[in-house]
């Protein structure tokens, strides 16, 4: 390898290309968690918590959302666009919180916790979510539906060569040129040729 095609070198002391947006929110959301946890009464250890104490933190961090879901009375309910504001409280919206479920679960595991004991992951939190979506639906007029994706349907036409010419009899093999007449058949070749200028012969018998 000559010195032009070689990669130049790597700047001593040089520092790692800085994390994605998705990692520096999924740590920002783990430290948070943490947080919670250490401010809970009584303070609960990670080794503690359990999908109960995840709810908690998901109802807790109502108090900061910025989605309008209207109550059961207000006159602007399942209404998507309202015409005017209203005194409904502002939640999490749905899809930030299961965003966060999915940030969380991942930090846990990163974080030396086992699949299996993942309270991120646990039924009771799939409920909780469930409900939640349906709830800010009715309440928003906003469907929450998941795409569904569109099955390729692969269609086979099948072609069904039918043969015009059978080979179970010789007798059918018959092409007949011009406008004379099939009277070759008789001599039991199975395919008669007849000329349309067939000269007339006349055989005279003497006695």
């Amino acid at each position: 390898m000559d010195a032009a095609s070689a990669p130049p070198p790597q700047p001593e002391g040089s520092s790692p290309p800085p994390p994605s947006r998705y990692e520096s929110q999924k740590r920002r959301d783990w430290n948070t968690f943490l947080q919670y946890l250490r401010n809970h009464k009584p303070p609960l250890t990670l080794a503690r918590c359990s999908g109960a104490h995840v709810i908690e933190f998901l109802k807790y961090l109502d108090q900061f959302g910025k989605t309008k879901v209207h109550v059961v009375g207000c006159p602007y309910f399942g209404h998507p666009n309202p015409p005017s504001p209203c005194a409904c409280p502002l939640r999490q919206a749905w899809g930030s919180l299961d965003a966060l479920i999915g940030r969380l679960r991942a930090a846990f595991e990163e974080n030396g916790g086992r699949p299996e004991s993942n309270p991120f992951a646990t039924r009771a939190v799939r409920i909780y979510l469930r409900e939640v979506r349906e709830a800010q639906a009715k309440a928003r007029g906003i469907p929450y539906e998941k795409k569904k994706r569109k099955r390729t349907t692969a269609i086979t036409t099948t072609t069904t060569v039918v043969s015009a010419v059978s080979s179970s009899s010789p007798n059918n093999n018959t092409i007949t040129s011009g406008a004379g007449s099939s009277a070759g058949n008789a001599n039991g070749a199975g395919v008669s040729l007849t000329s349309a200028a067939t000269p007339n012969v006349t055989t005279t018998t003497t006695v």
